[in-house]
């Protein structure tokens, strides 16, 4: 099975009033993790997102689709990278706690849809 873990939270906001050891224990874990799933064959992709004051939201507004520069989901709602790894379920959470221990933001396992065979 295939997992998505998604870190929540943004580039400015999720370190505001955090000391600069802390930033710096945050990189060596996330660069950790990263390293351990691809020397173990368990990672599938992962990818580091735009802060998220850059996104744009597309609504539907008066019988149209409106790309707009806001209003934004909380930055405790906002994606701000993910893993997609192969594996247990079991796995994909115990990965996931280890990260959301130190950041004490949430993280959300999501297990990806199998997908029918090419015809």
């Amino acid at each position: 099975m295939k997992y998505m873990i998604m870190m929540a939270g943004g580039v400015g906001e999720s370190v505001q009033g955090r000391s600069p050891e802390w930033i710096d224990g945050l990189m060596t874990l996330i660069m950790g993790v990263d390293l351990e799933l691809r020397e173990t064959g368990e990672l599938v992709d992962s990818q580091k997102l735009a802060d998220p004051a850059t996104a744009k939201t597309v609504r539907f507004v008066d019988s149209k689709a409106i790309p707009t520069d806001g209003p934004f989901a909380e930055i405790k709602e906002s994606v701000a990278g993910y893993w997609i790894v192969e594996g247990t379920e079991e796995r994909a959470l115990e990965i996931a706690a280890k990260v959301v221990q130190y950041t004490e933001y949430p993280m959300e396992v999501r297990r990806i849809m199998d997908q029918p065979p090419d015809l």
